[in-house]
């Protein structure tokens, strides 16, 4: 009996005294107690999705790297954890040993403090090494490593106008990247970590959705080729009257002109994917407004946002006056090598002039006078009327941002002067890619296309998620027109203007141009030329711009 009492009396003073601590000092211990626990809440981020070419080559991709992150609490909580902690910190990835005790120092009771990111998977191995084994390094403690992804660009420069790049939080700038930015993009996961009503450890995760890989209308091999030509091309011209720096802009598209796919589209100079904020010159005497400036001019696509006056590659266009009926190849013109228009004397390219020729000479010839008088023939209205058939005032709608607007006058103020030259190909200014869209049209039957870069999406798992249609719209010419205009731009290349363009063993169809930049007689030109094969059912159509 004495002994029970005894045992009542002890359970009745230590339930005293666990009343008497909770009430005095249980926030106190509480907080001690949760401190020791070992929460994880954290952010699984995932995989952007692949840029391919047509035939699935990654042009972007995502790499997984590691983010160095040191629970600074952990390791200060016991002296003999510091040195070696530090020690293999600065030996795996490359962390000078002051930086990282500084860091320590100045938050000791952080349970998160980044330290280093995008670490590669080798350092990521060495560190691991270090700490599975425990009997050499016990002390190396409060240090984890968090998965994230960085984008790369395996062929650096390739495309660089039409790929794009991301910036920070896998936001897509500039070309593909932009425009597909919702598709390449997915949702991070979640893992969260919390104490039951027993106070036991529970974790739960859900688990990242990767983003769609984007199967592109690109080339690799074109595209190489094509930037290996400018590049080639600004070598041999450096040192010419462009002052050692080879054209201001050469830009190339090579396009399918049956459905608009984009097999190349290239303009020099480039920039590094890999390092897209990077530009030349000495950074030190540059404003921050000037490195602006310099980055934005990088970063632009000619070939989609600048404007110019096509020149006589336009008369591709003119030539659809034959639709109305106005002219046929048949047609004799005389070229005395100008055309007097109101008070205006307006010159052929030919000084002596052509002479009697048919309108099939004229486009051979690539007579301005012809060209005057054919415009003349087709009058203000219905030429205005026509360029609106074919969709020169609005947009392409290519899937790329950027795109620049038709710059023209407004047909209330377009007299014979005006008329004279548009015909032709001066006094208004268009996109290259508005162009040589244009010009497919002409060439593939008379349907519309609309020029792109995607193809489809193909989910993380290989299933395909979307294919993107673009169907060709309605005709814009006949095919009896289209017929005619493609056998006349074969007769440019095989007798006429476009010699330099044939091909052996092709049929090659071409229409050349040269356009004077303004203010006029400033002896600033821009040179191109469209070109297509084969002749008979056009399977490629490609435009280059030299400017300057």
């Amino acid at each position: 009996v004495m002994l029970f009492g005894a045992i009542i009396l002890a359970f009745v003073f230590l339930i005293g005294w666990i009343t008497y601590i909770n009430a005095s000092k249980g926030e106190k211990y509480t907080k001690v107690v949760l401190d020791q626990q070992q929460y994880n809440n954290r952010t699984i981020p995932f995989k952007r999705g692949d840029i391919v070419d047509r035939n699935g080559t990654k042009l972007a991709t995502s790499e997984r790297v590691y983010n160095v992150v040191v629970d600074a609490k952990t390791i200060t909580s016991n002296k003999k954890y510091i040195n070696p902690t530090i020690k293999a910190l600065s030996k795996c990835f490359d962390l000078k040993k002051k930086d990282v005790r500084k860091q320590i120092k100045k938050n000791p009771n952080s349970r998160y403090l980044v330290l280093k990111k995008g670490v590669n998977y080798e350092a990521y191995q060495k560190f691991e090494k270090i700490t599975s084994d425990t009997d050499k390094n016990p002390n190396v403690q409060g240090v984890w490593m968090e998965e994230d992804y960085t984008r790369k660009y395996p062929y650096k420069t390739l495309a660089s106008d039409v790929i794009g790049f991301t910036t920070n939080g896998n936001v897509g700038s500039n070309g593909i990247e932009a425009s597909y930015n919702s598709i390449l993009n997915g949702t991070d996961g979640r893992e969260y970590g919390y104490l039951d009503e027993d106070s036991g450890y529970e974790r739960t995760v859900k688990e990242p959705d990767n983003g769609s890989t984007v199967v592109s209308t690109i080339d690799l091999q074109l595209q190489s080729i094509v930037e290996q030509h400018i590049l080639e091309f600004n070598e041999e011209h450096k040192n010419e009257a462009t002052q050692g720096e080879g054209s201001k802009n050469t830009g190339v598209i090579v396009m399918n002109p049956q459905n608009g796919e984009i097999y190349a589209m290239a303009s020099a100079p480039e920039f590094n994917l890999n390092d897209p904020y990077r530009i030349p010159g000495d950074l030190n005497k540059m404003s921050a407004k000037e490195k602006s400036e310099k980055r934005n001019a990088m970063w632009r696509n000619p070939c989609v946002s600048d404007t110019y006056e096509p020149g006589s590659t336009f008369k591709i266009l003119t030539t659809a006056a034959l639709e109305k009926g106005v002219v046929k190849m048949t047609d004799r013109f005389h070229c005395p090598g100008y055309k007097i228009v109101e008070d205006r004397r307006i010159r052929c390219h030919k000084k002596g002039g052509h002479g009697s020729e048919t309108f099939l000479d004229g486009i051979m010839n690539s007579c301005n006078p012809v060209f005057i008088e054919v415009g003349a023939r087709v009058g203000v209205s219905d030429f205005f009327r026509k360029m609106s058939d074919f969709g020169l005032m609005n947009r392409t709608g290519i899937d790329v941002p950027g795109e620049a607007s038709t710059i023209i006058h407004k047909e209330k103020n377009v007299g014979a002067v005006e008329l004279a030259t548009m015909s032709f190909g001066q006094s208004f200014q268009l996109s290259p890619i508005r162009l040589v869209s244009i010009a497919g049209s002409m060439i593939n039957g008379g349907y519309s296309i609309t020029p792109h870069f995607g193809v489809s999406a193909v989910s993380a798992d290989g299933s395909l998620m979307k294919h993107f249609s673009y169907e060709k719209k309605e005709r814009v010419v006949s095919k009896e027109t289209s017929d005619l205009i493609r056998m006349a731009l074969g007769k440019v290349v095989s007798e006429g203007t476009g010699h330099k363009a044939s091909v052996k063993g092709f049929s090659v169809g071409a229409k050349t141009g040269t356009s004077e930049k303004l203010p006029r007689g400033n002896g600033k030109y821009i040179a191109s030329t469209i070109g297509f094969a084969p002749v008979e059912n056009p399977k490629v159509i490609a435009l280059v711009r030299i400017d300057e």
